[in-house]
């Protein structure tokens, strides 16, 4: 199993600091964080030696959003709100140079390709690009045999915030039937062969997911492992 954390703050140096904890991986969230290049770019370098593997989480599966964070470096992408087959194969063939995707030349003059100094990276490149894809709805769970059977999906991360919502629990993100679903989920894209994985900010939680077996585990966000500390420090006497 790997560990990761979520990165919200589009913070170069709190990104660094994560790379150094020692975490297998970091994921960049540019869903509900900063969707700038120029920082995603920040961080990505902020993570390169640090021994963690970054993970750029985009905003919206889109092809064009796809190609600028993968010719900015990224290597593994999360792509949210994969709802069905189809959906899970736009997102595959974003990441893919023709004639196995849609994806545009332009690594040649990008970091991804090391601004040319890496010259068989169009090459080697479909092979070499991790995509991921976020089920968080009851409509991606109805559908998830065929979003794990899709070729060139790597593995399956589960949404718990935006799945216990779309189930009508927004405000009971821990009710009974939310918890049976994400375990009945995992279950599903790991007898699929697939990596499941999923973010919790419970240590139990995690330890329960961990039990279920579970690839990728996030182990919560460095913003609110700082709220946390700060509310804490301001409240010592």
């Amino acid at each position: 199993m790997q560990r990761g954390l979520w990165l919200s703050l589009g913070s170069d140096l709190a990104t660094e600091i994560a790379g150094q904890a020692g975490f297998d991986w970091c994921l960049i969230d540019a869903e509900h964080g900063p969707f700038d290049p120029g920082t995603l770019r920040s961080q990505l370098i902020a993570l390169a030696g640090t021994g963690t593997a970054p993970v750029i989480r985009v905003p919206i599966n889109r092809d064009w959003v796809l190609k600028q964070v993968l010719d900015l470096g990224a290597q593994t992408v999360l792509v949210p709100m994969v709802d069905t087959e189809a959906e899970a194969r736009a997102a595959v063939r974003a990441c893919r140079y023709p004639p196995d995707g849609v994806r545009g030349f332009g690594a040649g003059v990008a970091r991804a390709g090391a601004f040319g100094a890496y010259e068989n990276y169009p090459s080697n490149a479909n092979d070499e690009i991790c995509v991921l894809v976020q089920a968080e709805s009851r409509a991606a769970l109805d559908n998830l045999d065929a979003i794990c059977a899709m070729e060139g999906v790597d593995g399956v991360f589960i949404g718990p915030a935006d799945l216990a919502a779309d189930m009508g629990y927004r405000d009971d993100l821990n009710n009974p039937e939310v918890l049976a679903a994400i375990d009945a989920a995992i279950g599903t894209i790991t007898a699929s062969g697939k990596p499941a994985g999923i973010i919790s900010f419970a240590p139990e939680t995690r330890a329960h997911y961990a039990d279920l077996g579970v690839t990728f585990l996030g182990m919560g966000s460095e913003a609110v492992e700082l709220a946390t500390a700060l509310r804490s420090l301001a409240q010592e006497r």
